[in-house]
Formats: C-alpha cells, sequence, structure tokens
C-alpha cells in the first residue's frame, strides 16, 4: 500500500493512475473514491456495497467499490477525512482481505492493491483523536510526498502537453498547441490552485481560442505575469527530462528495459540520455 501526498490539486491521483498503468494489475480495474465527498451515511455503502432492502431507499442490490476493484486498484482519495466509523471496516478489510455488503452476513475475499491520498497531515490527525493509527500503518507502507506545482516548474511543460491532449480529448475539440508566451508565463506562474488550477486554464483556452495556437488570454493568463526566463526554455525542458529518467529507474529498481517502457522510449534512447547526463544504471 502507498500514501500520496501533496496540496490539493498537485496531481495525487495522475500518480496513483500511473502507479496502477506500471504495475501488474494493469489490465485490472481502477477505482477512485473521494473519502472527502461522500456523506457519512453513504461511505459504507460506496466502499462495501449493500443488498436490495439493507436500509430505507435500497430497491436493488449494489456492489461496493472495493469488490469493483477486484484484480486492480483501489485509490482512496482524500483519506484523510474518512469518517471513522468507516475507518474501521476499512482496517478489517486490510487485514483479512474480505468485506461484508451492507444487509448480509456472507464474507466475500477480495483481492485488490490499495493506494490513497491526502493533503492532511495524518501523523497529527491520529493525535487529535480523528485517524486511526492503526490503520495508518497499514496504509502507509510506502509515502509518496508531491511538491505543489511551484516547486517543480520543470514539469510544467510536460504536463502541460499531456493536459492539452486530455482535455481536447474529453471535451471533443481538435488539438492545439501553446504558443511560446503562453508556456513561458506557465513556467512563471504559481498555480496555487496546482495541477487541478492548470487542467481548467487549458481546457478553457481550448475552449476560447480562434485559431490553432493558445495564446496567453486564452486562458486568462495576462501578458504582464511574464518575466525574464534566465535559463530559457531548453534548460527547463532538459531538467525535466533528467528527473523524468531517474524516476522511472527509481520505480523500477534501476531496469533498463521496464523504465524505457514506462518512458515510452528505446532503450537506445534511454542509454543516450544516461550518458547525456552522466546517470548509472544497474541491470
Amino acid at each position: 500500500t502507498v500514501v500520496i501526498t501533496g496540496e490539493s490539486g498537485c496531481g495525487k491521483e495522475l500518480v496513483a493512475q500511473l502507479l496502477h498503468q506500471y504495475s501488474d494489475r494493469a489490465d485490472g480495474p481502477f477505482q477512485a473514491v473521494n473519502c472527502g465527498g461522500l456523506p457519512v451515511n453513504l461511505v459504507q455503502s460506496e466502499l462495501f456495497g449493500h443488498e436490495r432492502g439493507a436500509f430505507t431507499g435500497a430497491s436493488s442490490g449494489r456492489i461496493g467499490r472495493i469488490e469493483a476493484a477486484q484484480n486492480g486498484t483501489l485509490f482512496l482519495d482524500e483519506i484523510g477525512d474518512m469518517a471513522i466509523e468507516a475507518q474501521v471496516n476499512l482496517l478489517r478489510f486490510l487485514q483479512e482481505g474480505t468485506i461484508d455488503r451492507l444487509g448480509d452476513n456472507r464474507s466475500r475475499s477480495i483481492d485488490t492493491r490499495v493506494l490513497s491520498a491526502t493533503h492532511v497531515d495524518l501523523p497529527a490527525a491520529i493525535s487529535t483523536g480523528r485517524f486511526r493509527q492503526d490503520l495508518y500503518y497499514r496504509l502507509c507502507v510506502c509515502q509518496l510526498h508531491l511538491p505543489p506545482l511551484r516547486e517543480r516548474r520543470s514539469d510544467i511543460p510536460l504536463l502541460a502537453k499531456h493536459l492539452l491532449f486530455q482535455s481536447s480529448q474529453r471535451l471533443g475539440l481538435p488539438h492545439k498547441r501553446l504558443s511560446y508566451e503562453a508556456l513561458a508565463i506557465m513556467l512563471q506562474h504559481d498555480w496555487p490552485g496546482n495541477i487541478r488550477e492548470m487542467s481548467n486554464r487549458i481546457s478553457q483556452g481550448l475552449a476560447m481560442a480562434s485559431g490553432r495556437v493558445i495564446r496567453p488570454q486564452d486562458m486568462g493568463l495576462g501578458s504582464s505575469m511574464i518575466a525574464p526566463l534566465h535559463n530559457g526554455l531548453e534548460a527547463v525542458r532538459e531538467r525535466a527530462e533528467r528527473e523524468a529518467v531517474e524516476m522511472a529507474l527509481e520505480l523500477h529498481g534501476h531496469n533498463s528495459s521496464k523504465a524505457a517502457r514506462m518512458l515510452g522510449i528505446s532503450r537506445a534512447t534511454l542509454y543516450r540520455l544516461l550518458k547525456k547526463y552522466s546517470m548509472q544504471v544497474v541491470d
């Protein structure tokens, strides 16, 4: 199990999707649940499912998100906001690998990987009684911290490219590209809303741009926001490239074949990048 921490909107679900995509469960389902957005009285039903007649209004049975993630990945977003009552049952599932639907006394065995994310300081929540310590240790076998976007500006070009493609597909709009000035301003912007803000601004730009090029004003970013790019776009691109290679190698135990596959490049290209940045790999 992995807990991903970081500010709201900094891309925690995107990281969870990538962890699923490059795992041995990639062919299985990916189920995402926002624990903070569920009313307390619906958390149990949403996670564990229910049988017909289990409660008022339950006119039919329904499987829960945990069961729907069988042989895949369950992503619990904002786990720090989960009701304490639901934490007890989640802990039981993590310990025993079984669930009980509401209104049914039969236990079902479930095989799913659990990833979670939060912007909450969980150790502090434990000290105030808002989060169970035993659940924390079950969930937090590995912790990944995502810095806010303003602290990793080298990610912006790659993220912008990904979000442009994603947004054009979702909105059914033709693909467009960012102007040099738009990208320059994006590199200087502080992004208080992190990746969520970037996604919204790119969607706005796709909808508002009259041509095939998105300008700063199309995204609601004024040209007065630009500052000199001391290192230039090439330096930013190289830093992003190096960090991407380092991350891929770390995630795959420095296995060059798997790292190259994750990056979508050949091993020859990976070795060229390793040489370029004076990096080493142990196969």
